[in-house]
């Protein structure tokens, strides 16, 4: 069997800072975080059979046990207690979180603490950008407080993460906005906006990503399930400019992803969510994403938000994946042993500590 290292989460999100009944704990087992169906539950999910069968013997109970005893155990233990018992049992060394999205959720600094690991932040950039607006009374503060903004989180930022593309689509114009554009779709956006309302404007989020470009650290996109081939512009527009590009959360479109990785020097494809989502069925689309991907351009990650199993499952799938994979061609007389590890390591690690620098 493959030896994996231990892993670097190049994206992941906090945990809940609250105890946890069934139904909200169950929502955070759906792809979309809503509620399942009446009569049905997301413990149906290959995410919560995943849950049920690595986490609760973390918690000192049997694989696949009922959901209602592992929650019981969970209460029992504390959430504090039963995260820190999930997080320090995944094999994840160093975490990358984007501390945008909105809830109770812990940064990196508790991350780190809880995990017994490193922890880095990754900047979002349109919470960054409703901050700035909401303090901001005018077009000509709004544009320069917004360049400080990023300029300024690149300084302790490992990466800025963006989901332009969920706003908007991934057919954005690719080259930067003109001075009158900006000005003009700022000056919209203040006069109609109210306090914290997302930025949806096509103009200001090519502005925002342009400036996130001239910062230098890697630009995280979200791609959702949407085609990443639409994103095939920007990237050739980026060529170059010494940003890396990261395709966050391509299922079910990973093998244009991975195409994409082939093609741009600088684009990179993330694992992400994806493996922990697809349950059994990992090592295949891992293998789809192998095919086509260059190994120095894959990414690990959890993807995970909200719940430390989420972590736990993210990174045993993604071990058991990688394995059966890597183990088939080297049985198979496709790959050496020696080659199947480095590219395990690469995978795991050592492709997220070149990309952010992280030594």
């Amino acid at each position: 069997m493959i030896d994996t290292p231990p892993l670097v989460d190049q994206y992941c999100h906090g945990v809940l800072r609250t105890e946890l009944g069934l139904g909200t704990f169950e929502a955070h087992l759906g792809r979309a975080g809503g509620l399942p169906a009446p009569g049905t539950t997301f413990f149906d999910t290959q995410t919560g059979f995943a849950v049920r069968r690595w986490c609760p013997p973390l918690l000192g109970l049997e694989p696949h046990c009922p959901p209602a005893r592992y929650l019981a155990r969970r209460r029992e233990l504390g959430f504090l207690e039963s995260g820190r018992r999930l997080l320090r049992a995944t094999g994840i060394s160093t975490y990358l979180v984007d501390t945008g999205p909105p809830g109770d959720l812990t940064g990196p600094v508790e991350m780190g603490a809880a995990a017994d690991a490193e922890a880095h932040e990754i900047v979002r950039l349109e919470p960054l950008a409703q901050q700035v607006a909401d303090t901001s009374g005018t077009v000509d503060g709004l544009l320069a407080n917004l360049a400080e903004a990023v300029h300024g989180a690149a300084v302790s930022a490992v990466a800025f993460a963006s989901v332009a593309a969920l706003r908007h689509g991934l057919v954005l114009a690719p080259d930067p906005p003109g001075p009158g554009e900006v000005r003009g779709a700022a000056g919209r956006w203040l006069a109609g906006r109210r306090a914290g309302e997302p930025l949806t404007d096509p103009v200001l989020l090519r502005h925002l990503l342009w400036i996130a470009v001239a910062s230098g650290r890697p630009l995280q996109l979200y791609v959702g399930v949407d085609d990443p081939i639409r994103l095939g512009d920007f990237a050739a527009a980026t060529s170059g400019l010494g940003t890396d590009l990261v395709l966050l959360h391509g299922y079910p479109h990973h093998r244009q992803a991975a195409h994409l990785t082939s093609v741009f020097p600088h684009v990179y494809a993330d694992l992400g969510a994806t493996l922990a989502q697809t349950g059994p069925r990992a090592a295949a689309v891992l293998a789809e994403t192998l095919e086509l991907a260059p190994f120095g351009k894959l990414l690990f990650s959890s993807g995970a938000r909200g719940l430390p199993e989420l972590h736990v499952v993210g990174a045993r799938v993604f071990r058991e994946a990688l394995g059966r994979v890597l183990d088939d061609w080297v049985y198979a007389g496709a790959w050496s042993r020696t080659d199947a590890q480095r590219v395990a390591e690469m995978i795991a690690s050592g492709n997220a500590r070149r990309v952010y620098g992280l030594g």
